[in-house]
């Protein structure tokens, strides 16, 4: 009877042996190029099922895409009509930002709610959904309060910097999110990227700071036209709260990749849903809070007064007081919660890329919507500035999409040879 040979023992890597609780690989030397490999895989690869790919036609695009930039250009237009409209005698502002984000958060996870039911898959034998959890596991709890916690930070400074620069610089500074990004994978893990990148940055930065140094608009009604150094410490003070505000959404796009790549099978909607339920959670909290921190140093750091009752009473109050605010807020929060989950199965269904054309020229025709709805003036340097920028933003799709086709051709010419050679 012949002796089989004993198996050759498989040798791991300590990344292929650690293991999380919900299955998936934990890199124990967590570099950024494996990082960046495996959100492609969880995103890319499994976030979107090749049978939906195939079924996802032009019609579904057309709804996907129209849906992206009807609710965001709805969205963009509420957005400045609350946070610049004037109301009553004194001519008072709704400047209740964390009421804003609480209600916007609320309407997005009632509305991730009902995606996540819906997308759910069936039972091939029962018909009966397979709901996933939202938590699936207490690992990634502790990631999604993190993001909860700099998403929520994030829009009190965004809205902010609206008393001190204008709604396109606004706009126009928002679509720079690589910035952030890219700066804090460069100082915290080392990050190195290809020269054309840095050209991108270098690109986007100027158009920033050619935009913002000619608007003569801008710093004049922030400081209420008074003298020249008042009205660029305003303008540099709005552009300072801006840039915090981008460095949250920065903190807020990496940590949700490292979800994406640490828990595997963690979808979209489940994401929309958490994150937005802890973020209820959390600014809930400080409205409920408020009332006792307004009599504190903190309180008037915040900019509560001791006897307003905190930012919760006075913004119930605003909205009695002018009940087309409340119907704006509803109607932003609505168009906030219905774009997010077009932007999640455009996601499913077809490309990042595509989904990145889309929000680029979405910021494009709301800069566009705010010039001309609003009246606000833009020089001919500043649509350079709006030019070096745009163009920057296309010129590293462009770049990230060269990339991928090389990938995926070398992958295919790979599995060709791989064939052969089995045959």
């Amino acid at each position: 009877m012949a002796r089989t040979k004993p198996a050759t023992p498989v040798r791991r890597t300590p990344s292929e042996t650690h293991k999380h609780a919900n299955g998936t690989s934990h890199p124990v030397n967590g570099t950024m190029e494996k990082l960046e490999k495996r959100v492609e895989e969880a995103v890319e690869a499994q976030a979107r099922d090749p049978v939906e790919q195939k079924q996802a036609g032009l019609l579904t695009l057309a709804i996907c895409v129209g849906g992206i930039y009807a609710s965001f250009l709805s969205w963009g237009y509420l957005q400045e009509r609350i946070t610049t409209t004037t109301y009553g005698p004194n001519d008072t502002r709704f400047t209740y930002s964390v009421f804003l984000n609480t209600v916007q958060s609320a309407f997005a996870a009632l509305t991730g709610l009902v995606y996540l039911v819906v997308s759910a898959p069936t039972h091939p034998r029962t018909g009966a959904r397979q709901i996933p959890a939202i938590f699936p596991s207490k690992q990634v709890l502790l990631p999604l309060l993190l993001i909860a916690l700099t998403s929520s930070l994030a829009s009190p400074f965004g809205y902010a910097s609206l008393t001190h620069i204008d709604y396109v610089t606004f706009i126009l500074a928002k679509s720079c999110k690589l910035l952030p990004v890219m700066f804090l994978h460069i100082s915290l893990f080392q990050k190195r990227y290809p020269l054309y990148k840095y050209l991108v940055i270098g690109c986007v930065t100027l158009g920033v700071a050619i935009f913002t140094l000619h608007n003569p608009s801008t710093a004049k009604k922030a400081a209420k036209k008074a003298s020249a150094a008042s009205a660029d410490a305003s303008k540099a003070l709005g552009m300072f709260l801006l840039a915090v505000n981008l460095l949250f959404d920065g903190l807020t796009n990496t940590v949700q990749d490292q979800i994406f790549s640490s828990f595997k099978g963690f979808s979209g909607p489940q994401m929309m849903c958490a994150q937005n339920i802890m973020s209820t959670a959390l600014t809930v909290s400080y409205l409920l809070a408020s009332p006792y921190l307004a009599s504190t140093p903190l309180g008037a750091w915040l900019g509560q007064r001791p006897s307003s009752g905190g930012e919760l009473a006075e913004a119930l109050d605003f909205v009695t007081s002018h009940p087309s605010v409340g119907w704006d807020v509803l109607a932003f929060s609505a168009c906030g919660a219905v774009g997010q989950v077009f932007i999640f199965h455009t996601l499913a269904h077809f490309s990042s890329l595509l989904l990145v054309t889309v929000t680029v020229t979405r910021k494009m025709l709301t800069m566009l919507m705010s010039v001309v709805l609003f009246g606000h003036r833009v020089t001919k340097m500043q649509w350079l500035g709006v030019g070096l920028v745009f163009g920057g933003i296309g010129a590293e799709a462009w770049f990230t999409r060269r990339e991928k086709l090389a990938k995926e051709k070398a992958k295919a010419k790979g599995k060709g040879v791989g064939r052969k050679k089995g045959q």
